[in-house]
């Protein structure tokens, strides 16, 4: 899947209704193949990503968890980390 979606489950401050759809543009894009649609598509394009957003939104809502909530300061610095080592072949 497209490695510009991130987790947005669980994070302490919570995920915010641009974060959710960001996510959902980039996935709408990645299915699609359009980086930006015609004219022609749009609406389409534009409805699809309202449409992700809010059930991504609903499923955060009904998520259930007993962990605690991650640091979005530790999960990039370990994608950062992850990064040098996949790079630095």
């Amino acid at each position: 899947m497209c490695r510009n979606i991130k987790t947005l489950y669980n994070f302490e401050p919570p995920v915010n209704e641009d974060e959710i759809r960001a996510a959902a543009l980039q996935y709408v894009r990645k299915v699609s193949g359009f980086n930006k649609p015609s004219k022609a598509n749009e609406d389409a394009f534009y409805a699809a990503v309202d449409e992700i957003a809010a059930a991504t939104s609903k499923l955060l809502d009904l998520l259930e968890t007993n962990a605690a909530p991650k640091s979005r300061e530790e999960e990039a610095a370990k994608a950062r980390i992850r990064a040098v080592r996949r790079f630095s072949n």
